[in-house]
């Protein structure tokens, strides 16, 4: 069952322009979704849902909540398989705390197969020493994940915000997702103690559950995610025809043919997503084994999510006609949030590498 009442929601985007704008964290959404409770852990498949509601109305605040969200769901999926081990994070999220993915590194396409993070053995844990880029959540966080390189093993562990040897950069200043507020983060020797160590594993490709857990919970909330933005692009786009009116016919273009095309055929790619996506989640929740094709089915979603965005707003842009290239329209704000869709992991062409290994070996 959901938490987000729609007081909540309407809240939240009356103030998203204003994030946008002035290039500021949302800490009175983040305020609002802490005390509704949509912090807490709750199945992959509730939560996918959820963040496509609250990206329909700000997504770049749905955006910044993901991974706090993937990190929650990742414990759940390592609980539901048997192992305990990140039972705190769930206890640490049911208690409010905010958890932050520092995993991003400039120059490494390797992704979590390898870092540029130094990692050094130091008395009860382990200091890591690199550059971490899209930091989430940046001004907020009390629990920032990072992972690091030592010798032939990777090792991923959290640290706290009063960790000693870390700072954030203020240089977050993009087209889009501004209220995401994803600072670089510089580790200048900050310990993970080895109590909050969550994996080591040897450098390279890895089905791991915890590995698994961040890809089926990173790839289908960020797919719902861009879904959300499609979902309130597709409703504008609707409002646009109905209200504009063409001195040609004298009728509104909700009447013309050419407009009612584009806008079904924006409808008909957007309604494939939420099948492949919830039951992809509902699969997460419930154990089942897809194998060796789960990469393939996880990257597909949200390589699908995020292209069937772009061409969605793209379509209502068309439809909306000059007011929707105005600055400050929801639409123009949408068609710069959903670009950042093409910079999340899986790209694009890891993408068909992945289905390609699947298919071919």
């Amino acid at each position: 069952m959901t938490v987000l009442t729609e007081d909540l929601l309407l809240g939240i985007r009356e103030r998203a322009a204003d994030y946008d704008r002035d290039n500021t964290f949302p800490f009175e959404d983040l305020d609002a979704l802490r005390a509704a409770g949509y912090l807490a852990p709750r199945s992959l498949l509730e939560t996918a849902r959820d963040q496509r509601m609250l990206a329909a109305y700000a997504p770049a605040t749905a955006l910044a909540v993901n991974m706090h969200l993937v990190w929650v769901g990742v414990a759940r999926v390592l609980k539901d398989r048997g192992d305990s081990s990140l039972q705190w994070v769930l206890d640490d999220a049911a208690a409010g705390e905010l958890f932050a993915f520092g995993n991003s590194e400039p120059g490494n396409d390797l992704v979590l197969w390898d870092s540029l993070t130094t990692v050094d053995t130091v008395e009860g844990g382990y200091a890591f020493t690199g550059t971490k880029i899209f930091t989430s959540l940046s001004p907020a966080w009390t629990r920032l994940g990072v992972f690091g390189k030592h010798g032939d093993t990777l090792i991923h562990g959290f640290i706290t915000r009063d960790t000693p040897g870390w700072r954030a950069l203020d240089d977050w200043d993009t087209l889009g997702m501004r209220a995401t507020q994803s600072h670089t983060t510089v580790l200048e020797g900050a310990v993970v103690p080895e109590e909050r160590v969550a994996r080591i594993l040897p450098v390279g490709p890895n089905a791991d559950p915890f590995v698994f857990g961040i890809f089926a919970n990173f790839l289908l909330l960020i797919g719902s995610v861009y879904a959300g933005i499609a979902d309130r692009a597709l409703e504008l786009g609707v409002e646009a025809v109905k209200r504009r009116t063409s001195l040609k016919t004298g009728e509104t273009y909700d009447r013309d043919p050419d407009f009612r095309w584009r806008l079904a055929d924006a409808a008909l790619a957007l309604d494939a997503l939420a099948p492949q996506l919830e039951t992809l989640a509902a699969d997460v929740d419930t154990l089942a084994d897809h194998g060796s094709r789960w990469f393939r089915l996880l990257t597909g979603a949200k390589h699908r999510s995020t292209e069937t965005a772009r061409y969605v707003v793209d379509q209502a842009m068309r439809s909306a006609g000059g007011g929707g290239y105005r600055s400050s329209s929801e639409l123009a704000r949408l068609q710069r949030d959903v670009l950042a869709g093409i910079y999340h992991p899986s790209d694009t062409e890891s993408v068909h590498s992945t289905v390609a290994t699947n298919l071919l070996g």
